[in-house]
């Protein structure tokens, strides 16, 4: 399968399918809430996706279409019908895997939209999964499992202890051990969360971990997985990228 990030964008392609995860449509209520007052950008996610889709014929979400939990917020009902109608319009099939936010995820998704469980799904060699729990046997007997939840980003820190974060692709091994699995893909890709608003886990700071069974199972060698930039610039090997996340 031909599978490649498409770039300058936290979004995959892999073969005609475009996959993005982390959507986290009505996150602007929630700010609002705290003081911070932004124009929703439910409609420019929208844009951007229609504008990197190219020919492809399938969008896939993985996960935490919407951003409540528990409960909706007015802008979750007025928002998610929309976006996804414009996706129904441009793409053939629209495919969503249950993330951890999508509680009732139903009363929101148009009626053509098909809806996966949180144990992901399965294109060829390649398992797509939120990441929030356990995948399904099938997802991890493919030869590479696509996960987003953590939203990665990298952290940079000069020498005055300014720091700045970049959203990244983290690419890492599996060890050799199944866990209760009879299989496992030989990697992981963990995918950037599409919604630019949520910044992000810095993946180069030890202390701040990851989120989610599988990243914390033994199952996959972190330390040696590499980080690339939207832009396709490799960065190294985590292991050599570990910077001091508190002063």
């Amino acid at each position: 399968m031909n599978i490649q990030p498409i770039y300058g964008h936290p979004a995959l392609r892999v073969d005609d399918a475009v996959v993005i995860g982390d959507l986290h449509i009505g996150v602007e209520s929630h700010l609002s809430r705290k003081g911070f007052h932004l124009p929703s950008r439910t409609m420019i996610m929208k844009d951007d996706l229609l504008n990197i889709s190219d020919d492809a014929s399938r969008l896939i979400v993985l996960g935490d279409v919407k951003d409540s939990v528990p409960g909706s917020t007015k802008q979750e009902y007025a928002e998610i019908p929309e976006f996804f109608q414009a996706m129904l319009e441009h793409f053939d099939r629209v495919d969503v895997v249950i993330g951890n936010h999508d509680t009732r995820i139903e009363d929101f998704l148009p009626k053509h939209v098909n809806i996966h469980p949180a144990t992901g799904l399965r294109i060829g060699d390649v398992g797509m999964i939120h990441g929030h729990t356990w995948p399904s046997a099938d997802v991890m007997a493919s030869k590479m499992l696509v996960m987003a939840h953590n939203h990665p980003v990298i952290m940079f820190r000069d020498g005055v202890g300014k720091r700045t974060t970049e959203p990244c692709w983290m690419r890492a091994p599996f060890n050799g051990e199944s866990g209760n699995y009879k299989e496992h893909p030989n990697e992981l890709l963990m995918i950037p969360s599409f919604n630019r608003l949520l910044g992000g886990s810095p993946v180069n700071v030890k202390e701040e971990g990851f989120l989610g069974p599988l990243m914390n199972s033994g199952m996959i060698d972190i330390d040696d997985a590499k980080i690339f930039l939207l832009d396709g610039i490799y960065l190294g090997m985590r292991k050599d990228l570990i910077v001091k996340g508190r002063s």
